[in-house]
């Protein structure tokens, strides 16, 4: 499995002209190796080259046990960390770096000339990432599972007087019922016109009756990432409520329906965005439809206006239309899509009708 991630990988670096690459971000050293190193501020780096003889250069402190199928090389807090990388690459051949290495080694790098040249080489671990493999697919189904059933569960949190921290609090704990290794990211609880702040975080706001709540929450599971938001009316929902929600609920269901392989990103976005502007909402509607997914809840790429990316077989991504009137009320109504080749499969299964909590 992993000999064939390191192989789309190089497969990237070959279309792109890259003959050699240094890997720093913990994810994609995970999706390469199946081990975590989290590094803090010390050195680390995976080493790809067409030619093999790829490297895992590692600090003594950390543990990564048996096989990966990768040289590693040890070194120690004390020891010249860039010095050791640039005795093995190719001098004479440009190197590509990803995003996440820090300055001072790159800058360490470059001072000692470790290659001829130094390019952005994310895209090539970014791009295998974006397409799951069976595996992949596998926990993303099971991570998506678990979260639809915490979802069910969340309607119990409500109830009048209850705050945002509260039912923040609550969900935790139900996470942790069920078996998850936590949230995927801090869960977002948001009531009323909190609703309408993008990513508001849970505060002392009390629950009141004809106030949307708008959930928007994933988990970890197998160190693989699920999200979704719904949005919940509590004792009654106002005319103009209905309305927003009815609008995002056409643009969340027209747009999936629309995708299929080999589509642009961007229009998968303008299918939704066009909804919710004919509608008159358009100035509300203040975030790109999507991201993708994976070992994090924002893996690199997303559905946008300006993304012209092809959408592929095998992607994970959110589709997620919202309105956000300042001051009264946001919805948001948020799924994973497997795309397949005859189209897009919902990873979430809880229902979207609108409803009111009584």
């Amino acid at each position: 499995m992993y000999d064939q991630r390191v192989a789309a990988v190089l497969a990237q670096m070959e279309e792109r002209g890259l003959e050699q690459l240094l890997i720093s971000d913990p994810p994609s050293i995970f999706y390469l190796t199946g081990r975590w190193i989290l590094p803090n501020e010390r050195l680390l780096a995976l080493y790809l080259n067409k030619n093999g003889g790829h490297k895992l250069f590692v600090n003594k402190l950390f543990t990564v046990d048996g096989d990966i199928g990768i040289e590693k090389v040890w070194f120690s807090d004390t020891d010249p960390g860039c010095q050791i990388i640039a005795g093995y690459t190719d001098h004479s051949k440009p190197l590509g770096i990803d995003k996440k290495m820090a300055a001072r080694f790159l800058l360490e790098l470059m001072e000692l000339g470790a290659g001829s040249a130094y390019r952005n080489g994310s895209e090539c671990v970014d791009a295998a990432r974006r397409v799951k493999d069976e595996e992949e697919k596998r926990k993303m189904i099971v991570a998506s599972q678990l979260n639809d059933q915490a979802m069910e569960r969340f309607r119990g949190l409500i109830r009048e007087g209850v705050s945002e921290l509260e039912v923040s609090d609550g969900m935790k704990a139900i996470y942790a019922e069920l078996g998850t290794q936590g949230p995927s990211f801090g869960p977002l609880v948001s009531f009323g016109a909190n609703a309408a702040i993008g990513h508001h975080k849970p505060d002392h706001t009390v629950l009141k009756p004809g106030d949307c709540v708008l959930f928007d929450v994933g988990c970890k599971k197998d160190d693989y990432c699920s999200d979704m938001t719904r949005t919940f009316f509590y004792k009654s929902v106002s005319d103009k409520g209905r309305e927003v929600y009815e609008t995002v609920l056409r643009a969340n269901l027209a747009a999936q329906a629309a995708m299929k392989p080999g589509m642009k990103f961007c229009e998968v976005d303008k299918i939704a965005r066009d909804i919710i502007t004919e509608a008159g909402y358009g100035p509300y509607f203040t975030h790109r439809l999507g991201h993708c997914i994976g070992i994090e809840v924002h893996d690199a790429g997303d559905v946008s206006a300006t993304n012209q990316d092809i959408v592929k077989e095998g992607m994970i991504f959110s589709c997620e239309p919202g309105i956000y009137l300042p001051g009264e009320l946001g919805v948001r109504i948020e799924d994973l899509m497997l795309m397949t080749p005859d189209g897009a499969v919902s990873l979430n299964h809880v229902s979207k009708e609108l409803e009111v909590i009584a």
